[in-house]
């Protein structure tokens, strides 16, 4: 089950059965609104605060998931989840709205591949027979803790990225019909000594790097084994950082199949600067868009490579540098096996 040092292959090969997104109306106007189960014309969600909005959309999330899949709520063995805000409280306000045993993490934008990668060694374990993955963001909120109030007005860099404002999970199963997760990498903390919160995407490339060249190299694959290799959040300053970095490490991905989450949920006049971002980033994007292309034939292999910047306000007032991580999940068309 462990190749190398740190990669999973799940032999039994856990299966997404079922997923749920959720989106605000930002989300809704940009590049692939039909990625969306839900989608909402207000960030408030008639809430009275941008983070019970967002523990609203990860609820949602889950209970769509369930509601389209061959299983009752009763029958989740876990729920594991995180988000950005502080302590993980909507993660853990949804997981109490849920009512299922909960694991909460932390690993910032990378925690949706965090979550599928434990979902699927657990599955896979026989430690459940089902798991609920998921992670989700709010484009408000995250600006009033870690940036400025909306309101401030503030300026930003062109480095600068744009929250997304969702929600997403995946519904895994031991068995059933659907994409087979087949294994994992799990990253390590790479810090290249950035210390601007303003250009994560710059910052998160070394890690993100550093995880795809762990993961071909402990599968012993080449990089063309996979269809696309999809990173979470580095948008185009860090996407442009990590092709060159590969490249350095002679792993040569034609500009097609190397794509990112960040890029491909906006359009390019919305104003979202270098791009999107945020734990909801990957999620949405992987199971709303990249799984339904998986399922109609057009993608038969993918490798998620989720990215986080590790920083908190108090280790930026403190003058610390960013501490990043990357964990990738490969998901892979294969036959049911219920």
């Amino acid at each position: 089950m462990l190749s190398g040092h740190s990669t999973w292959l799940f032999e039994n090969n856990p299966v997404i059965i079922s997923t749920g997104t959720v989106g605000g109306p930002f989300e809704a106007n940009g590049k692939i609104p039909d990625a969306f189960h839900i989608l909402h014309d207000d960030i408030w969600l008639e809430q009275d605060s941008f983070e019970k909005a967002q523990q609203m959309m990860m609820e949602e999330a889950c209970q769509y998931a369930i509601k389209n899949s061959p299983i009752e709520k009763e029958q989740v063995s876990f729920f594991i989840s995180g988000d950005l805000i502080n302590q993980i409280t909507p993660s853990s306000f949804a997981a109490k709205t849920l009512g299922s045993p909960y694991f909460g993490l932390f690993s910032a934008c990378a925690t949706s591949m965090e979550s599928l990668a434990l979902a699927a060694f657990i599955i896979n374990a026989n430690g459940a027979e089902y798991i609920i993955s998921g992670t989700s963001s709010h484009n408000a909120a995250a600006e009033k803790q870690f940036r400025y109030p909306t309101e401030y007005g503030g300026q930003k860099p062109p480095t600068a990225q744009w929250t997304v404002t969702g929600a997403g999970c995946a519904l895994v199963a031991k068995s059933g019909q659907g994409p087979r997760i087949t294994s994992a990498t799990i990253g390590k903390i790479i810090d290249m000594g950035m210390t601007d919160p303003f250009n994560m995407g710059g910052a998160m490339a070394p890690a993100a790097v550093d995880t795809i060249l762990t993961h071909l190299r402990e599968r012993n694959v080449d990089a063309s084994y996979y269809d696309l290799i999809i990173t979470g959040d580095l948008a185009h300053i860090g996407r442009e950082v990590a092709l060159d970095l590969l490249h350095k490490n002679d792993i040569n991905i034609p500009d097609e199949k190397f794509v990112d989450c960040g890029l491909t949920v906006y359009r390019e006049d919305q104003p979202v600067l270098a791009g999107g971002s945020g734990p909801a980033c990957s999620a949405v994007v992987t199971y709303g868009h990249f799984l339904e292309l998986m399922k109609k034939g057009e993608l038969d292999r993918i490798l998620v490579v989720a990215t986080g910047s590790l920083h908190s306000p108090l280790s930026v007032n403190q003058k610390d540098s960013i501490p990043c991580i990357a964990h990738a999940v490969s998901i892979e068309i294969g036959s049911d096996k219920s």
